[in-house]
């Protein structure tokens, strides 16, 4: 009996085992294929920018509350955001620097079109 009860304990245990890795593999991939998706639709410059600031750009338009990369509007929010969470008036220091990355990156975005601009125009006078 006893036997008979550990073989059944041994096989529901395999099986449940197999059926984690399974569930496990097919999360990983789909983990990567996202990472892939986000990682092919910015141009490489931009990606390469999110890689060394650590923000992408949607996460920084999210946190400076941009639609555009609009100068203006985003110097406006920056400058809101970075008073109002300033640790003297009570804010955290964590999402104050949550905001420099933020205008970091789209700031290093902004250039990165500028250049993109420039070479544009370059190659349209020659």
């Amino acid at each position: 009996q006893a036997k008979y009860l550990a073989q059944i304990i041994l096989v529901g245990a395999q099986v449940v085992g197999r059926a984690f890795m399974r569930a496990l593999r097919q999360e990983f991939a789909a983990s990567r294929a996202a990472a892939d998706a986000r990682g092919h639709s910015e141009r490489p410059q931009s990606a390469a920018a999110s890689r060394i600031i650590g923000i992408s750009l949607q996460e920084a338009q999210q946190i400076l509350n941009v639609s555009s990369l609009n100068p203006e509007e985003i110097q406006k929010n920056y400058d809101h955001l970075f008073k109002v969470n300033d640790k003297s008036v009570g804010g955290s220091f964590y999402l104050q620097s949550k905001v420099v990355r933020a205008k970091e990156r789209l700031d290093e975005e902004l250039r990165i079109q500028a250049k993109g601009d420039k070479e544009k125009e370059r190659k349209a006078e020659t």
